[in-house]
């Protein structure tokens, strides 16, 4: 009696054909071999499996994840082949169905290392620093020494903001082996905390290993910049164009450099060059400051058309609009001196507040290195993002932080521009930093080009004023030394008192006003943008 076809199965002198040929790398014969045994064996669960791993060893990726789920139809409990699937359809970009693979192969087998370090290169591909870090949390804890999955796993935490859980995983790492990239990394993070000594140890030992790494170089400039350093930060930018002339990041650098020095005309054809971040605003604030007004105009316009978010276009679209008596036909916030928003965050007043009083301590005593500010006189400003430090005191302020930039939210909901109607979902500091002003102290006009919406806190203020408006912040359409045809500039002076926030957009100008008594001036101030 012949055996029903569902039952019948290849011998195992054809199987092993199969395998031969796929051993000896003669992919396309054992591809053939494979598509023959299936006409005769359509069930054969061995058959699908060996089709699609010929299929796969010559990158017919689709057509593989097609044998190899024909093979999990017969069998779904086999670990390797959901795992074989989820690397395909890897290759094929078909990121969330490979997610859902490596997830089978998980719960199959939980101590499948490469499944979750898999995983997790998925999820970190996808955004989601947060899983991802834990998939490489499990591969280490099954591979102690799985190097390429602690750096991985350190890429996670510098994402989320844990720059210290990061700096720590990347030492461990380094124990492991000494790598260039690591060192690379390690140093961004430190930098990113303000550490900016211990980042310059880092980024040398990363040109130890890796003498033309050129973005090594550039964030070495990076740093000696934020310590004022500038003559040697312009050489790190120089060497790392001469490694790699095309490096974005060292031609923004450089223009960045040029442009803070007076060389519009150089910092033009570095930004054209970087091609990077805001490089196109960048270009007509130098063609504006130059006073090439119809090429700046021309410019303007066609950038308008296509970029709709932009505060520092909004800054020069308001100004230009200013300046020549025309209407800003601009919507990002076309009237920025309505959404100033001056109001106070309870647990920083009064006469004992526990929380400014432990603030004003550690910003005191706080491991946190100074950056040189040009624009800041008798004054000194942090490095680092400040309100994603560690120290408790930090984030008990950043969540009032958070309180407050939903009441400055709620109380321009509604209005018609695009700063409200892109309002960031999620507060998430761009950058936030305190500033430490003595007698004398005062902060030249400018606006934050990286920012969405600006805010300081105040934790200490002069009281002793010959005039109401020393040591106030004053915001204007007007300022950073543009070049203006009058001085019809909009502007308004507001005096804070201990406690108090001031919010506005980041488009607009503002300056702090000097003060003349012998005492300290000390807020913090952040920046808050959309997620990209």
């Amino acid at each position: 009696m012949k055996r029903p076809q569902a039952l019948q199965q290849p011998t195992q002198n054809e199987i092993q054909a199969v395998i031969q040929a796929l051993n000896n790398g003669q992919f396309a014969q054992a591809e053939a071999l494979a598509k023959k045994l299936l006409k005769q064996f359509p069930n054969a669960f061995a058959v699908h499996n060996l089709y699609g791993n010929a299929l796969a060893s010559q990158n017919k990726f689709k057509p593989a994840v097609d044998s190899f789920r024909k093979a999990l139809k017969l069998d779904d409990n086999v670990p390797e082949l959901h795992f074989n699937v989820a690397i395909l359809l890897g290759n094929l970009n078909r990121v969330e169905e490979a997610i859902t693979s490596y997830k089978k192969t998980i719960q199959l087998n939980p101590g499948f290392t490469d499944a979750h370090y898999n995983l997790g290169a998925a999820l970190q591909s996808q955004g989601e620093f947060k899983q991802a870090s834990t998939c490489y949390q499990k591969a280490i804890q099954l591979e102690p020494g799985f190097f390429e999955a602690m750096v991985n796993q350190g890429v996670c935490l510098q994402e989320q903001g844990r720059l210290q859980d990061a700096i720590e995983i990347y030492q461990r790492a380094l124990t492991i082996q000494q790598d260039a990239k690591v060192y690379f990394n390690m140093g961004t993070a430190l930098k990113n905390e303000g550490k900016l000594e211990e980042a310059i140890d880092a980024y040398n030992k990363a040109l130890e290993l890796e003498p033309n790494y050129a973005e090594v170089h550039s964030n070495l400039g990076e740093v000696l910049r934020d310590q004022g350093r500038y003559d040697e930060s312009v050489e790190f930018y120089k060497q790392a164009l001469v490694i790699d002339p095309q490096l974005p990041v060292a031609n923004y650098s450089l223009a960045i450099y040029l442009y803070d020095s007076g060389d519009l005309n150089g910092a033009l054809e570095h930004f054209k060059a970087s091609q990077l971040g805001d490089w196109e605003e960048r270009m007509l604030y130098c063609l504006y400051k130059t006073e090439r007004y119809d090429e700046f105009k021309k410019n303007l316009d066609e950038l308008k058309a296509v970029k709709h978010n932009s505060p520092f276009l909004s800054t020069l679209a308001q100004h230009y609009a200013e300046n020549f008596g025309e209407k800003n036909d601009y919507n990002f916030c076309p009237d920025p001196m309505s959404f100033v928003f001056h109001n106070n965050i309870p647990e920083l007043q009064g006469e004992h507040s526990e929380l400014r009083e432990a603030l004003l301590k550690e910003i005191r005593s706080a491991d946190v290195s100074e950056k040189m500010q040009g624009r800041l006189v008798n004054g000194v400003q942090s490095a680092g993002n400040l309100l994603k430090r560690p120290e408790p005191v930090f984030q008990q302020l950043a969540k009032c932080v958070v309180d407050a930039v939903e009441r400055y939210r709620q109380n321009f909901e509604g209005a018609d521009c695009v700063l409200i109607k892109s309002f960031p979902k999620k507060t998430e500091f761009a950058s936030s930093w305190y500033v430490r002003m003595k007698q004398g102290g005062h902060l030249n006009s400018h606006m934050h080009e990286e920012g969405w919406i600006s805010g300081a806190m105040y934790l200490s203020l002069p009281s002793n004023k010959s005039h109401e408006h020393e040591g106030s912040i004053e915001v204007s359409t007007h300022g950073d030394d543009y070049p203006k045809k009058h001085d019809n500039f909009q502007v308004q002076a507001l005096a804070p008192e201990v406690g108090d926030f001031i919010m506005f957009p980041s488009s607009l100008f503002h300056r702090t006003i000097p003060f003349s008594s012998d005492e300290e001036r000390i807020c913090i101030a952040f920046d808050l943008k959309p997620a990209p």
